[in-house]
């Protein structure tokens, strides 16, 4: 009787552990039945143009792209050996030290003073979100009339308190900051509604307590906020640093690059030894160097600056 129990028993172990894992089959094909069309898109739209790119950059191509000789690492030799590149990552990570930390600074600031609850509060919340709506073809054009060096506001402020007027976009000294200022702008209403996201996820008890203990505002950003909000503050930093290197629009808008390749980024140099000079092997060389520069960054953010969020 005893064998016959035992036999049973194991028959109906291994008839829960069959029905276990039916059940984590079952599963597994509805998530993917429901990342199916993300799969696709990423499969068709991100790796495979990323192979393609790869393996283009090691051929010369014909007039109209397709591989017609391998080369070998040889269009990675010609662009380390000219100047452009190296002027273009300069740009591109002077832009970047530009754009992130001043927009991040600036949206913090708004989040916090949106997330004040007092009367027509919505209403600021709606005006410092609304830039997430506006495209950066859009703004680069209205920036451009207002940049303009006769007609544009600017000047004409700069005129109202006796200034003298900046050539904003014609200028080596002033263009990459007045690129700059638009970025800012764009990614403003973004940074800002994530970083506002956050604040109202705070506990309000900490803040209750805090004050309970004598701490004043200063004390509580500092201690409370700060330290709260700083798995936001590295998402921000790691996704505004990667768009800041891609920039693209507004400088094809605003500058094509110039004056004198000081707008000249990375993106847009790709960009004019692709679709201008037919450099298609050397367009996908330079791509991949910046797609490793995005990656190494990525790699040294979240070595460096991971460690410093409070994920509890």
């Amino acid at each position: 009787m005893a064998t016959l129990e035992s036999q049973r028993s194991v028959r109906s172990g291994s008839q829960f552990i069959t029905r276990q894992q039916m059940r984590a089959l079952n599963n597994f094909f509805t998530a993917m039945l429901f990342l199916l069309p993300s799969l696709l898109i990423f499969v068709f739209f991100v790796f495979i143009p990323l192979l393609k790119t790869i393996n283009l950059s090691f051929y010369l191509t014909d007039a109209i792209g397709r591989p017609a000789a391998f080369n070998g690492i040889e269009n990675y030799q010609r662009i380390f050996e000219e100047k452009d590149l190296y002027n273009s990552l300069k740009v591109s990570l002077t832009f970047a030290m530009y754009v992130v930390p001043t927009s991040l600074i600036f949206a913090l600031f708004l989040a916090v003073l949106s997330n004040v609850e007092t009367k027509g509060i919505s209403i600021f919340r709606v005006i410092f979100s609304s830039t997430i709506a506006v495209s950066g073809a859009t703004a680069s054009l209205i920036f451009l009339f207002l940049f303009h060096p006769a007609i544009g506001i600017f000047n004409y402020i700069l005129d109202l308190v006796k200034l003298p007027r900046v050539q904003w976009l014609t200028s080596d000294a002033t263009s990459l900051i007045s690129v700059s200022m638009v970025t800012i702008w764009l990614t403003l209403g973004f940074n800002t509604v994530i970083f506002l996201a956050s604040l109202q996820g705070i506990p309000e008890e900490l803040y209750e307590s805090a004050k309970i203990d004598g701490a004043g505002f200063w004390a509580s950003f500092r201690h409370i906020t700060i330290p709260m909000i700083s798995p936001t503050i590295f998402f921000l930093i790691v996704v505004s640093t990667l768009g800041a290197l891609q920039t693209f629009t507004q400088i094809s808008v605003m500058t094509s690059g110039g004056p004198v390749e000081s707008t000249n980024v990375i993106v847009y140099l790709i960009y004019r030894a692709f679709y201008f000079n037919g450099q298609y092997g050397i367009a996908a060389a330079m791509s991949m160097v910046l797609f490793l520069i995005m990656l190494m960054l990525t790699i040294i953010q979240f070595g460096v600056l991971e460690r410093r969020v409070h994920y509890n």
